[in-house]
């Protein structure tokens, strides 16, 4: 949002005026549970928050929630963007967060996204029909151009939301979620997840991006779960601000 935080109605998730952020994934625990926040800037930073919870008995199939962040910028041309990979296990996907940086000055949302599940090799079990199409808008979320600056529709509902940063500087930047709660993909062994970073170009041709691309991955699974990929460093977390 950087200071421009836009406000987020969903089922999971809710961004209030001005930086209320809230979260309403379910996270069951048997035994304990501990929250830790780590400051990565260079700066003090404020921190305030409450956290709800209830003792309850938890059933012995009841999966646990689990997230993964990734990014990559830019993207090398040609490589598509995985947004999860390495989930070993039985348990259901439940969400996509994405945030996507156009270093170009083309249409960016073409990118189809593939859920490989249980044994798929070149073939996914579930491939998307484009970007905007998977987090459920249309024609490029009315893409126009006023002048020198791009416009679009922003939109946030339960399970779907996309919302572009006006930002005035070299990239344009969008951020936008896909919760599968309705709609959970469910898979027995193994899930990874990719997304194609695409635009068009002349004639019909795909063009294939070399953009800023970082996500969420959200998802319940039975444990035990496969060790996660370590963060970034701090340096390929920076935002340029110009």
């Amino acid at each position: 949002g950087q200071n421009n935080e836009p406000h987020i109605t969903s089922a999971a998730v809710a961004v209030n005026p001005r930086s209320g952020f809230n979260s309403y994934w379910q996270m069951p625990f048997r035994k304990r549970c501990k929250i830790t926040m780590e400051n990565r800037g260079r700066s003090t930073a404020t921190l305030y928050y409450q956290i709800d919870y209830s003792l309850e008995q938890v059933e012995e199939e009841t999966p646990y929630f689990h997230a993964q962040f990734r990014r990559v910028n830019p993207l090398p041309k040609g490589d598509v963007y995985t947004i999860v990979d390495g989930i070993r296990g039985r348990g259901h996907y439940v969400g996509t967060y994405l945030a996507h940086g156009a270093n170009g000055n083309t249409w960016w949302g073409e990118g189809e996204i593939k859920f490989y599940m249980d044994g798929d090799t070149e073939f996914p079990t579930i491939c998307g029909t484009g970007e905007e199409d998977y987090f459920c808008g249309s024609y490029g979320y009315e893409e126009r151009r006023e002048g020198e600056e791009w416009k679009y529709a922003s939109f946030s509902n339960l399970y779907t939301g996309f919302h572009h940063i006006d930002f005035r500087g070299d990239q344009r930047r969008f951020g936008k979620y896909r919760w599968h709660i309705l709609d959970p993909v469910r898979f027995q062994r193994e899930l990874r997840i990719t997304i194609q970073c695409l635009g068009c170009q002349s004639e019909g041709r795909y063009l294939q991006l070399e953009d800023d691309l970082a996500s969420v991955a959200y998802w319940y699974q039975l444990e035990p779960h496969a060790a996660f990929p370590p963060l970034p460093p701090d340096d390929d977390l920076v935002i340029d601000k110009r």
